[in-house]
């Protein structure tokens, strides 16, 4: 008999490219001329380029100044080493993007519910997570950015996860990645407040990042970001339909009562290690994964659920939804998680 096919339910890792981003990023491949080029073709391709920026910032509601980058990676890159004020505080529940770039800055605490504590001297450059991408948990950035700046500091707001499904917060620095609304890979933003917050260095999008601009890729992300956030309602049931299935087997929800977004969700299944759950899920035709999908190749323990306090936190896996997932889906995963944790 032949499996059932495949459900994915992983799109916090990356999710499918949207039909109107792939026509608008076939359009922009037509425009194939280098847009820093000063003929008439290169023109026209700069042009195109200019009318991606200018959608993007009306899609976000951003007023302040937009360099298009590979992804939110290199964009959280450019933000930590090219500010003009050093990094001098993040937090444990950060992804690995940001954490790399940590060196020897304040770790701020987080509470049970995984919100970051903004404490201390802040008085640099403040790198926070909108939405954690292994928990969903939204942070509360209107009172930590007023405390931030309070203490004369920068925020940096790593909006992977929340850009293009949640109003953008009100962040010195904001990066996006494409792929994670329906977008190409390869494509994103570092959203800037003020050109004088960073380092220009040379090269291309004003001096502030080198190599040949992704016309294709920045007119299939705005594409995307087009297409609305009606879904997330459906999304947001479905959700609801996950937790409660879960809990009535015996799981439970990590940070239960924080503000978490519709579409990404912690569930801990008792006296199952997370690895363990992958491979029977994988083996039923089920994707889900345990953690970031930069760290989900490690056998150690999330150290975001682990910074949260949770002492079972190697029994965590993660459960993210797309525009395309179904009630049959999540009906068929809570079957596969009652089957597994019994």
């Amino acid at each position: 008999m032949p499996l059932p096919p495949t459900i994915t339910l992983d799109h916090a890792a990356t999710t499918p490219l949207l039909p109107a981003a792939r026509a608008a990023m076939l359009e922009g491949f037509a425009i194939w001329a280098n847009p820093s080029s000063p003929h008439k073709a290169g023109r026209a391709a700069r042009a195109a380029l200019e009318d991606a920026r200018t959608r993007v910032k009306a899609a976000l509601s951003w007023q302040g100044e937009v360099v298009f980058t590979s992804g939110a990676s290199e964009a959280l890159a450019l933000a930590i080493t090219r500010c003009a004020a050093p990094l001098v505080a993040v937090s444990p529940v950060e992804h690995e993007a940001v954490l790399r770039w940590a060196g020897d800055a304040v770790r701020l605490p987080v509470d049970a519910a995984g919100r970051v504590l903004v404490e201390g001297t802040l008085s640099g450059l403040v790198a926070v997570q909108h939405v954690n991408n292994e928990t969903g948990v939204i942070q509360p950035m209107e009172e930590q950015a007023a405390a931030i700046r309070a203490a004369g500091g920068l925020l940096l707001a790593d909006c992977a996860q929340s850009a293009g499904k949640l109003a953008l917060p009100p962040a010195d620095l904001i990066a996006v990645s494409a792929h994670k609304f329906g977008g190409p890979i390869g494509a994103g933003a570092l959203l800037v407040r003020d050109w004088a917050l960073l380092k220009p260095t040379g090269g291309q999008e004003r001096g502030y990042r080198g190599g040949t601009e992704n016309l294709p890729g920045a007119m299939a992300m705005v594409a995307a970001l087009e297409a609305g956030t009606d879904w997330l309602e459906g999304a947001a049931k479905l959700r609801q339909m996950l937790d409660e299935g879960v809990v009535a087997a015996g799981g439970e929800i990590i940070a239960a009562d924080a503000p978490r977004l519709a579409t990404i969700a912690g569930y801990r299944m008792p006296g199952r290690s997370a690895n363990a759950q992958l491979i029977r899920f994988d083996g039923m035709g089920i994707a889900v994964s345990a953690g970031s999908a930069c760290s989900s190749g490690s056998l150690k323990a999330s150290p975001v659920v682990t910074a949260m306090g949770y002492p079972h936190a190697g029994e965590v896996i993660r459960v993210s939804l797309g525009r395309e997932t179904t009630q049959a889906e999540i009906e068929r995963f809570l079957s596969a998680w009652r089957e597994i944790a019994a």
